[in-house]
């Protein structure tokens, strides 16, 4: 990837959207400072600075005021503006690859500069457009309002397949569409031009792009701490979001899964295939049993823009077709057996699943006639009103809760703060969570809302039980002078061992994730492995889990960060002990960038494999 134009590109269509979006709310009175107010009222129609606007226009203007004056204009402003750089991305993806039937962005041939979707728009049967309308403005030459009507109509239209990127349009993101978008310095010529064609054919680069948009925000949230502005809950995916090098995402992977496939299937040839994978020194009899491919969960519990899950997609698929799975059924029986993604970050959330769906599609052309919706959580906060709770009870059962059930429902009130850290106190919530969603309240408008409620607790407390055979991950790295007081006591008050940066809470966390003998695979800050704060995470690491390998990266290992800012170390953990183990440990330190690390693992690995090299350290 040519990092250099993804950073432009970003930066560039950021502020191009934002501008635009910014002119629209101004046109329709909604200012920095100031929402001009409705002249005169009419029954289809509203009068505002002089301009005549229809019924709809009203209605999505007065959700947008709302909106303006519940979060505030930047907000809004910023939230409209990623979500149009979201789906023309996705959509730029989705045309390079011929995942949809007509070009937006580009012209069928050389001899044409409007996009193919405006050439086409009489035949898009599948769009249900309104062909007079159509006609009208075609007649008209009104290029612009009919690339506005077919973009929304497909983004409608994608909604069946595809809701978690692509939500039925019928808001104020319609009302803030950007103008101008056929002009010769638009937004479009930068999709076209500004990123390599192909790097648009690798779903990795929906996430890059999403490091960089919001890169300035996190330079920002930096910047403020330096002044000890401690990190807002708003801002902490910002300033902890960080893209895995592929490289290191496929030691962790291999390792892992990889490694818990080959412990069941000692004939097996996935090896051949996982350049980074370190074959146990001797054949092991005490692991995790694995029956079938179906059964294997893996998590990411902050899983970002999906890196982990989408080589763990990859890695899935040859173990079932080794199994000899049909290759059409293979996509839609890992999306709902085998992967699961956490985040607190939505935008990210929408970048997971969409990395996944494309990676289904890759695989199966006739995926989007019947998708399967894939298994990424991202975690709101929930909280209930006093006696709230007590109302509810009494309406569905009270026998139905225990004190143990009803202290996990009030867990959640800082999701979006404390995210997969949450520990609920009941392991096991699917009896209770299928029971309730068996319910039919539609009735009892009284317990409605909290009906949801419920159910959107006990369906994150679920992604949080302890059920994964492999936890892979690159946790956010946070300190305790940048956490906030919330944060910073509920720390203190869940990981007393670890309660000094966020990666180590989360190595705890993790190994609480797995099932017994499963596999934690993480890359984080190398503090961990020498400072005194970290003294009692080490001893309970080494007494209680075994480190199955280890890549001491040190500085360097991530090239979009620099210099010796971050220092880092890979590992592999098994959630219980076998004090004879002999693990790999591979030193790394002395690379100066990812493709030199790089290139030293790889020498190793091979080198390891070859030598019976084990439990000692090789350079």
């Amino acid at each position: 990837m040519d990092n250099a134009k993804i950073i432009k590109f970003s930066d560039t269509v950021r502020e191009k959207l934002l501008h635009e979006v910014k002119a629209r709310a101004a046109f329709y009175g909604i200012h920095p400072k100031e929402t001009l107010p409705v002249d005169s009222e009419h029954s289809d129609s509203i009068v505002i600075g002089g301009k005549v606007f229809n019924r709809k226009i009203k209605d999505q203007r007065e959700r947008l005021v709302k909106e303006v004056n519940h979060k505030g204009y930047e907000q809004v402003m910023d939230e409209v503006t990623y979500t149009w750089f979201n789906r023309f991305a996705a959509l730029k993806f989705m045309e390079v690859n011929d995942y949809i039937p007509v070009k937006v962005f580009t012209a069928d041939d050389a001899e044409r500069t409007e996009p193919g979707i405006i050439t086409h728009a009489i035949e898009l049967d599948f769009l249900d457009l309104d062909s007079n309308l159509v006609l009208d403005m075609k007649a008209d030459n009104k290029d612009e309002e009919l690339y506005k009507y077919l973009i929304l109509r497909l983004c409608n239209y994608l909604n069946k397949t595809m809701p978690f990127m692509f939500e039925k349009i019928e808001d104020y993101t319609e009302l803030l569409f950007p103008e101008n978008l056929l002009h010769i310095d638009s937004i479009v010529k930068d999709i076209n031009e500004m990123i390599p064609e192909d790097h648009w054919r690798e779903v990795e680069i929906i996430g890059w792009i999403y490091q960089y948009y919001i890169a300035p925000k996190k330079d920002d949230v930096f910047k403020k701490l330096k002044k000890n502005v401690k990190i807002s809950k708003e801002n902490i995916p910002a300033a902890t979001q960080l893209f895995t090098p592929h490289w290191i995402v496929r030691y962790l992977v291999e390792n892992s899964l990889g490694r818990l496939w080959m412990l069941n299937r000692p004939s097996s040839r996935l090896y051949e295939q996982m350049d980074y994978y370190i074959k146990p020194e001797e054949p092991e009899t005490d692991f995790l049993k694995v029956n079938s491919p179906e059964e294997i969960k893996v998590c990411d519990p902050a899983c970002g823009s999906g890196h982990m899950l989408v080589y763990a997609f990859d890695l899935l698929y040859a173990i079932y077709e080794e199994e000899g799975y049909d290759h059409s059924e293979i996509p839609e029986m890992i999306l709902t057996h085998n992967l699961y993604g956490i985040e607190i970050d939505e935008r990210a959330k929408e970048l997971a699943a969409f990395a996944l769906a494309m990676k289904a599609r890759r695989k199966n052309r006739k995926f989007f006639q019947n998708p399967v919706q894939p298994n990424i959580c991202a975690l709101e906060s929930v909280s209930f009103e006093e006696g709230e709770l007590n109302a509810y009870t009494d309406a569905v059962g009270r026998e139905l809760f225990t004190n143990d059930i009803r202290a996990t429902l009030l867990q959640f009130d800082e999701a979006d703060n404390f995210g997969s850290l949450i520990i609920p106190k009941v392991e096991d919530v699917t009896d209770i969570l299928n029971l309730l969603r068996s319910k039919n309240l539609a009735g009892n408008l009284s317990i409605l809302n909290t009906h949801q409620k419920v159910l959107q607790v006990l369906k994150q407390a679920d992604y949080l039980s302890p059920k994964y055979h492999v936890v892979v991950a690159n946790p956010p790295y946070m300190g305790g002078k940048g956490m906030n007081d919330r944060l910073k006591t509920f720390a203190k008050d869940n990981y007393p061992n670890s309660k000094s940066d966020f990666f180590a809470m989360f190595i705890d966390r993790n190994l609480d994730l797995a099932m017994k003998k499963g596999m934690v695979a993480m890359i984080t800050m190398q503090s961990w492995m020498f400072l005194s704060s970290f003294e009692k995470l080490r001893e309970s690491i080494l007494d209680e889990h075994t480190i199955l390998s280890m890549a001491h990266l040190g500085p360097r290992a991530f090239d979009s960060i620099g210099g010796e800012v971050v220092s880092t170390t890979a590992f592999v953990l098994e959630n219980d002990q076998h004090p004879d183990y002999k693990g790999a440990y591979i030193r790394l330190v002395d690379g100066n960038s990812e493709a030199e690390k790089d290139g030293m693992l790889r020498d190793v690995v091979m080198q390891v494999r070859n030598s019976d090299a084990y439990g000692m350290e090789v350079r």
